[in-house]
């Protein structure tokens, strides 16, 4: 048996474009499996601060999102498949640039992620790959789905969950590990200055570490 697909061609490209959001909701779900999978052991930590914005808290906004698209509350009904697919031109290059950036982000990263804000015996500052164009990659990439998702789906409601919930979020556990890395590394100051948080800067300085 197999599940035949709609017809109608509104249906049809919704379908589509919720099949390839499904599969990049799935590949960042992997990734961050495989982060817990790999997780150095609490012995090599040198220090911690324990935060409510970690992958819990996170997972939390996540399923109230998806039930805000779920559920269609706050969409806008568009009047024709053009509008589909303008809106789909806008958002999805976003999901699908913020997927690549969080597996290429992690990837990076390597043992060096953690759940909480948390300092490594023999933690090294990430400044290569994606860290040359935001110094919070993770993060950065699921604003960037949730906000290019909220466009796809013309939702109202998810978009402002991200932008009063979301992003707050982000920035608060963001501002704890850059306290933590601004005391361990000193050359961090400057990679503040020439690098943005979570969107690349318009003119961005290069570093001794990125000649």
């Amino acid at each position: 048996m197999y599940l035949p697909l709609p017809q109608e061609p509104r249906v049809l490209f919704v379908y589509f474009v919720s099949v390839l959001a499904a599969l990049c909701v799935v590949a960042v779900l992997g990734a961050v499996l495989l982060n817990f999978l790999t997780a150095r052991v609490t012995g090599e930590v040198a220090e911690r601060r324990n935060s409510p914005v970690a992958t819990g808290s996170m997972m939390g906004f996540f399923i109230g999102y998806y039930l805000l698209i779920h559920q269609q509350v706050g969409v806008v009904h568009l009047p024709d498949l053009h509008w589909y697919i303008a809106c789909t031109l806008v958002g999805m290059p976003a999901v699908l640039l913020g997927t690549v950036v969080n597996i290429q982000g992690r990837l990076r990263l390597g043992k060096n992620w953690a759940n909480q804000a948390t300092i490594y015996q023999e933690q090294t500052l990430v400044q290569e790959g994606v860290y040359r164009w935001v110094r919070h990659p993770l993060y950065a990439s699921l604003i960037w789905i949730f906000l290019g998702a909220a466009i796809v789906y013309h939702n109202w409601a998810a978009l402002l969950a991200t932008l009063l919930i979301f992003i707050p979020m982000m920035r608060y556990r963001a501002g704890l590990e850059e306290k933590l890395l601004a005391e361990r590394f000193p050359e961090y100051a400057e990679y503040q200055r020439n690098v943005g948080q979570f969107f690349p800067k318009l003119r961005q300085r290069r570093t001794n570490d990125q000649l």
